[in-house]
């Protein structure tokens, strides 16, 4: 359910986000300038990726995190292509991207097309059946509404019943919002309904366009159409979502996981997290220490 019709809303909201991408391609780069002490060591460590060129899979149609470079349509640009490139620089191994819708990040890495996934994608159980996730951020989810909020719609809750909900395909929100169907109707309300599109941008499209009443994603996705439509959207709420953002990579592959994994707290410990999570404008209660989750 793609809308290929580019208004001049549309067009705002590109505009927009190309300025919102352009301060993080103007910002100080000092985050990547050196290379954690603790990396040699992990090279030695982890030998078999050094020299490599691996895939990543995304899905760049989140700016602030990964979307295409306004300056040149070959090159992508955000808070998670920068983290994966200081993992790879800490491991010794380049990256190239494969874009792809997001329902099929995990399938991508399953088939053997890509070696990982950084792509803002929330791990979960059920995710980890196919690829261990190594976590990195916290999750706060925004509720994106139209100026006013006509419906009064409050958070993933029974102010949902009846409501026209615009999602993305294969995301954690759409069985929370499925789930309010019982509770709706037990309520002896009408059920939410949910309206899928590939990417943010055709999902805040609909709410423009009047086809929606709310989309219900990351907060910092939220908070740039807000400020892409300041006159047009607002913020119903910030909710707390129960997942951890996380780096997807083979199950077959632990031992890349766990150098993945060792790499990211050298990173970290260098303090360039965080000051990427600056750089792009995201919100510092994001950071957390990583960890591992498994389907086990």
């Amino acid at each position: 359910m793609q809308t290929r019709l580019f208004t001049g809303a549309r067009r705002a909201w590109l505009a927009a986000l190309g300025a919102i991408i352009a301060v993080g391609l103007l910002a100080p780069i000092d985050a990547q300038a050196a290379t954690p002490a603790g990396c040699a060591a992990l090279k030695e460590k982890y030998p078999d990726w050094k020299g490599k060129t691996l895939v990543n899979a995304i899905n760049p149609h989140t700016p602030g995190y990964e979307s295409i470079d306004p300056k040149d349509p070959s090159k992508y640009v955000g808070f998670d292509i920068d983290l994966g490139e200081a993992i790879g620089d800490c491991l010794g191994f380049k990256l190239t991207y494969k874009p792809v819708t997001f329902a099929a990040l995990l399938t991508t890495l399953a088939s053997g097309q890509a070696d990982i996934v950084i792509s803002d994608i929330y791990a979960t159980k059920e995710r980890a059946k196919a690829a261990d996730f190594i976590t990195y951020s916290k999750v706060f989810d925004g509720v994106l509404v139209a100026k006013g909020n006509p419906k009064g719609i409050n958070g993933i809750n029974l102010s949902l019943c009846g409501a026209a909900a615009a999602e993305n395909t294969g995301y954690v929100e759409v069985p929370l919002i499925q789930d309010l169907a019982p509770k709706c109707k037990e309520a002896g309300k009408p059920e939410p309904t949910i309206q899928l599109y590939d990417n943010n941008a055709n999902c805040i499209q609909a709410i423009l366009a009047g086809r929606a009443d709310t989309y219900i994603n990351d907060v910092n996705t939220v908070d740039q159409a807000v400020k892409a439509y300041p006159d047009k959207l607002e913020k119903a709420i910030a909710v707390t979502i129960p997942y951890s953002v996380g780096i997807a990579v083979p199950k077959d592959k632990p031992k890349f996981r766990d150098a993945v994994l060792a790499a990211l707290i050298e990173v970290q410990k260098e303090g360039i997290h965080q000051e990427l999570l600056k750089k792009w404008q995201l919100d510092p209660a994001n950071f957390k220490a990583p960890d591992i989750l498994t389907a086990d």
